[in-house]
């Protein structure tokens, strides 16, 4: 019987990274959080990043996202019940480039960065220069994703290379 890899002592490399994850769980300051995540998840799922995002702003943090379908739009849903003030959104492309259900959420949003200068770029590429620079703009990182979402996972990988707190759960 193996014990699972969560439950095994870090690598010696890891030993700081840990004990600034601590240390920031401790932390009873305001944060920056990113919560980004799979534009296709269950209903069960949206509900529960809705309250995690309600949760988090109550509590007096600000949340950064992108602006899709699926988790991103949850976030935003929980956020903008809370108070306004407390999120932002950073788009992969301009505003006219989203889908239109996503458009009347996006229009309460008072912090919406828009990208139009990556209007050409294929969504993918979009994306992943988007979550990079929420990861720029953020102290902590929860992602929520599919175990072959390719674009969050490497967004993941980056901000654990740049020293981010990361909490990655999968639905499958």
């Amino acid at each position: 019987m193996s014990l699972s890899r969560s439950l095994d002592l870090p690598a010696l490399d890891r030993v700081d990274t840990l004990a600034q994850e601590l240390a920031l769980l401790q932390d009873k300051g305001k944060r920056r959080i990113a919560i980004l995540g799979s534009r296709h998840v269950p209903v069960v799922a949206i509900h529960l990043v809705e309250l995690i995002a309600r949760s988090l702003a109550q509590e007096g943090h600000t949340l950064l996202t992108s602006g899709s379908q699926g988790v991103n739009a949850a976030v935003i849903r929980g956020v903008l019940a809370v108070d306004r003030e407390r999120l932002t959104v950073l788009l992969p492309q301009s505003l006219d480039r989203q889908v239109p259900e996503i458009r009347d959420q996006l229009d309460q949003v008072l912090h919406l960065i828009e990208k139009p200068e990556h209007d050409d770029l294929p969504l993918p590429i979009a994306s992943s220069l988007c979550n990079q620079e929420i990861i720029n703009r953020c102290d902590q990182l929860i992602c929520l994703a599919f175990h072959d979402s390719e674009t969050l996972l490497a967004s993941c990988r980056n901000a654990e290379d740049m020293g981010k707190v990361v909490s990655l759960l999968f639905f499958d």
